[in-house]
Formats: structure tokens, sequence, C-alpha cells
């Protein structure tokens, strides 16, 4: 006001002297020049404008106002947005708690927004009641991070039957607005309509159409806007089915007195009871069965063992799954099988004379061999004469031979031995057994030389008598 009057009064001075110079009249002109300098030097001013601040919902804010040659003038700060007053000079006026002021005995003003919140978001004004009044204008943004609505949003568990098709929802909010992208927990791919498969899918709904199986899971809701931290929700999609069975090997043999293992897939959901039955009967765990399950999602596999395989213990046995939607069964059948062949123990026939020969005589053998040699025999006696007196003589001499000669070795040639592959000489001994037999030691082989000519004795009766029957 003051420097208006003073430029008035200029403008006066200039019209009452438009054309009589003096050095007077320039001195008074210079003067009023300082004048009006020096008044306005002096009026209060803005030093620096007020800055743009960002700041999270529940932190504090700082709003600076700096001025300069402030004098006896004071600064209000007014929220434009609520058309409200919130402190004049050192004193709140506005009754939300949160709002103070500061003034550091220099030039600055600062209002403190204490746990801002979203009303709070909007312009300032820093003002000094000069007349005209003079004001400058920040901004103060508050960003809330994103918040998932769970009320909007589908369910953390939700089921659908196989081949139909579903929407999953996630909303949030959040400011800036939060941007909603999908993305499968286990790391696979989302397929969309059923040709295209991504990662990551952008948008609040997620549409999937002729569910199968493979995507049961759980499905990963985020919600971003730039302002930490992100938030998720986690939805399991449970894809519900009836039961299906298949087994690796439907014939498995195995001897008896051995055990044995058989096993059955299944995949169901909901998850399906799984036993295994056998003569019509549930086979529960005990010393003769042992049962092992496990479970991956909607997948199970399921072991029986059958310890020390026994002739009851062969036949079919049926692994049977069932849940609330259906029930099937797969069946595998035991049989037996005889044991490996293992190598026999090595049988071994051989005589005191030579173990060249370990084919086992016969008592067909034995006997043809007895014949032959009477045959011989008595081929020998008659050819040497037709009377009973050289009979006797040949006889008397075949026995006196025998008698003062004896054996002198096993296998010799006396008596016309037949010595032929197949057949054993009589005479001869024979052994019996399961190991090759020992070298014989001379102990032995002295007992049998000194064995007694009995036998011999006989063989030559019996001969005679044959001999005398015929003559």
């Amino acid at each position: 006001m003051f420097i208006i009057t003073v430029i008035k009064l200029l403008l006066i001075a200039l019209n009452l002297f438009p054309s009589r110079w003096t050095n007077r009249k320039v001195m008074f002109l210079i003067y009023l020049t300082n004048l009006v300098t020096h008044v306005m030097m002096d009026e209060p001013r803005f030093a620096q404008p007020i800055p743009n601040v960002t700041v999270a919902v529940g932190r504090d804010a700082n709003l600076p106002c700096v001025v300069e040659h402030l004098g006896g003038y004071k600064v209000a700060w007014i929220h434009i947005d609520r058309q409200m007053i919130l402190t004049i000079h050192r004193h709140v006026i506005s009754r939300i708690p949160r709002y103070s002021i500061t003034y550091d005995n220099a030039n600055t003003w600062l209002l403190h927004v204490n746990q801002a919140h979203q009303d709070d978001r909007g312009y300032y004004m820093c003002q000094v009641n000069t007349n005209p009044m003079i004001s400058q204008v920040g901004y103060l943004q508050v960003v809330v991070p994103p918040n998932i609505l769970d009320i909007e949003s589908t369910p953390s568990s939700v089921a659908v039957r196989e081949n139909q098709n579903i929407n999953m929802t996630c909303r949030a909010d959040g400011f800036p607005t939060p941007k909603i992208i999908w993305r499968r927990e286990d790391g696979e791919e989302i397929a969309v309509e059923k040709k295209k498969k991504v990662l990551v899918y952008d948008g609040e709904v997620l549409p999937l159409t002729k569910v199968s199986r493979n995507e049961m899971g759980a499905y990963l809701c985020i919600a971003t806007n730039g302002v930490p931290p992100s938030v998720s929700k986690r939805i399991i999609l449970d894809v519900e089915f009836s039961p299906m069975i298949w087994v690796p090997n439907q014939l498995v043999g195995a001897p008896a007195g051995t055990d044995v293992t058989i096993d059955c897939h299944t995949e169901a959901h909901p998850k399906a009871i799984i036993y295994w039955v056998y003569n019509s009967v549930m086979v529960l765990p005990s010393k003769k069965y042992k049962t092992d399950y496990t479970e991956n999602s909607y997948r199970a596999h399921m072991k029986l063992t059958i310890r020390n395989l026994q002739y009851g213990d062969f036949g079919n046995y049926r692994c049977i799954s069932k849940n609330s939607l259906g029930e099937t069964e797969g069946s595998i059948r035991v049989y037996e099988i005889p044991l490996p062949s293992t190598p026999s123990k090595q049988v071994t026939h051989t005589t005191i004379e030579t173990r060249e020969n370990n084919i086992i005589p016969t008592r067909n053998d034995s006997i043809n061999s007895l014949q032959k040699d009477i045959s011989l025999m008595k081929a020998d006696l008659l050819g040497s004469g037709s009377s009973s007196a050289s009979s006797s003589h040949s006889a008397t001499a075949s026995i006196s031979g025998i008698n003062g000669n004896g054996m002198s070795a096993l296998g010799g040639s006396g008596i016309n031995a037949v010595d032929r592959k197949g057949t054993l000489a009589i005479g001869k001994s024979m052994y019996y057994t399961e190991q090759p037999p020992k070298e014989l030691d001379g102990s032995a082989a002295g007992t049998l030389h000194k064995s007694p000519n009995i036998f011999y004795l006989c063989r030559f009766a019996l001969i005679f008598l044959l001999l005398r029957n015929q003559s």
C-alpha cells in the first residue's frame, strides 16, 4: 500500500513539472526512486518453490515454505482440496491432530503431516497476508501398496470336474491402481484357450477351459503397483475325476519259497481308498504280506510284497481304487516257476583196477558177462577132447592153476575176463560214491590179493555140473 502511494506521488510530481527540469528536480526524482526500491526490497517474497512430496500411506510427510523479508507479515497453510485452513503463523487451526507447524527462526515454515492418510493427498498452499496476498502451491502424493480384496476374489480353494470350464478372479485396490498377474506355483505353463500356453497371464480374471487333471495345483495371483510390498494370493484348483488304474506287470512269476512284489498305479481325485484283495478277502499287513504306499498329488503307487510263497499264494491279486466318483480295479496273476537249475554233484563209478571207466554197470551187463564167460570156458573144455577123463584133467588143471597162481593182478587175463566198455569183469570190485575215490594205497591192494577163492571154486563147480549134464 505504501509503495502504491509513493508511485502516485511520483507521478503527480512529474505532472506538475512536465517541462521545467532543474538539478533539484532530478535529485528529487532520484531520491524517490531509491526510496521505492528500498521499500520494494523489504517486501516478503518466496525464496524457492514448494516441492512435490510422495509418501506411503501411514508415513510422515513434510512440506517446506521458505519466505524472505517476512517482516510483520504472517504465513498460513491451506489444504486446497479440502478448502481447509490448517495453520496461521505458529498456530494450528485444523482440528486434525496429525497436522503441525514448525519455524526455524530464519525463513522456513515447515508443515508436518503425520501418519498420512489417503485423504491428505492433494494441493497445499503457503500464503503470506500481504496486500495483495502472495502464495505458492505444492502437491502431496499419498501412495497405497496393493491389497487383494478377498471378498471380490475367488476363494483359496476351488473345485471343478474334469473337462469343465472355470474362471478364477483376483481383485486388488491401492494407489496407483495395481496390476494383476497370474502364475503357477510349480512353475508350469498356464493353458489359455487350450492352444496358448504362457508362464505369466495378465488380468484380473484367469479363464481356464476344459480343465484337465494336469492343470490341478496352486495358482498365485500377484498384485503390484510400484509401491512395496507386492502382495499375492494362493488359490488351489482341484480337478475332480473318477479313479484310473494301470498295472505295469499283469503276470508275475516266482519260485515257491521266495518273496515276490507286485504293484499298481492309480490316479484319482478326491483322494481314493486303495487296497488289495486276494480270494475275495482284503489283504492286510502281516508277517505274510507287506504293503507300501506312496502319494504325489492325485497320483498314488501301491506295492504288495508276498513273503515265502507257498502253493496257496499263487493266483489272482486285485488292486482296487475307490472314491466318491467311482471305482476301478486292476488284476495281477502270480504264478509258480521252477527254481533255477544249479550244477549237480558228480556221481562217479570206478573200479580198483582203473578210473578210466566211469560208466555204471547194470545188473543185466553183469549177467551177460557171466554167461559169456561160461560159454567161452565151455568151448575151451569141449575143444580139448570128448572123454570125461580129459575134461576132468583140464578142469583139475584149471583149478590147480587157479589155486597155484591166484590172481596176480586185478583185471588180468585169467579166466578170459571180458574187458569192454560198459561191462564189468567178474571178480572186480565196484564203488558208488558222490565224490571221486581217493587213490588206493598198498594195504587195500594187499587185502584184495588175500581174499578167499570160494567164489572161484563155486563157479568151477557150476561149470562142471553143466558139462556133466551135457555129457
